[in-house]
């Protein structure tokens, strides 16, 4: 199967699907707009393993079709590309890291997206050694904000590891004064998660940033602290 039979066959299943019930149910989870089908999320990975048992389509062909699946600006459309990018993991390669970084400007637009390259695909990447963490330093100036919460949320995975979290840590320090609600949101969820596995270091590195860093970074950072913990980090005022 080629590129452009299989973006026909996945533009024919979203538009025999449609559901605007559906449409309207989701909308309310994305304040930046919503332009979709109406497929549930059951839906699409039960088609997406329907395809992927087919076996007649390698990496190559998904690279091809990315774009023109993410050029509709439809919400399923690009789903369905991350979906089957991740079933075929077996065959990343440095290649398929760029091709990645390439999709923030046409299509990546929401958290929902951005999670699911952030939580499953990017950070495969990693435990692979297919690319190390400081192939992700020109993310952290990315002019796209998703691309940027990209980093936090995928070095979550990277906690579960023998890495150094200072590490981790040190890499993430730009994105601490980042301008966008949507990487704080990231940031915080990741030192959150660090937190729970090595708090007296993730506490040091957030004594360090608590007057200087946006208050949602700490709101998630926090969240698990118990309210008198959570009062050594309010942020002094000047």
């Amino acid at each position: 199967m080629n590129a452009d039979e299989l973006f026909t066959e996945l533009h024919e299943y979203c538009l025999a699907h449609v559901n605007g019930d559906n449409i309207i149910k989701y909308s309310r989870y994305f304040k930046g707009g919503f332009d979709a089908y109406g497929l549930s999320q059951p839906q699409m990975n039960e088609q997406t393993k329907e395809i992927l048992k087919r076996k007649d389509f390698d990496i190559k062909v998904l690279i091809e079709v990315s774009p023109l699946l993410m050029s509709t600006h439809k919400y399923e459309e690009t789903s369905f590309a991350l979906l089957l990018f991740n079933g075929l993991h077996k065959q990343f390669d440095a290649v398929s890291f760029e091709t990645i970084a390439g999709w923030f400007k046409i299509s990546i637009h929401n958290w929902a997206h951005a999670d699911m390259l952030g939580m499953f695909i990017l950070p495969k990447f990693l435990l692979k050694s297919i690319v190390a963490i400081d192939d992700f330093k020109p993310w952290l100036s990315s002019p796209y904000k998703f691309q940027r919460r990209c980093v936090p949320v995928t070095f979550i995975k990277l906690l579960k590891t023998d890495i150094e979290y200072g590490i981790l840590f040190r890499f993430i320090e730009p994105l601490m004064t980042d301008p966008e609600r949507e990487v704080h949101q990231g940031a915080g969820w990741f030192l959150r998660e660090a937190w729970k596995k090595k708090p007296e270091e993730t506490e040091a590195f957030l004594m360090k940033w608590k007057d200087i860093s946006p208050r949602l970074i700490f709101q998630y950072a926090c969240e698990k602290m118990t309210p008198e913990n959570k009062l050594r980090f309010r942020k002094v005022k000047a």
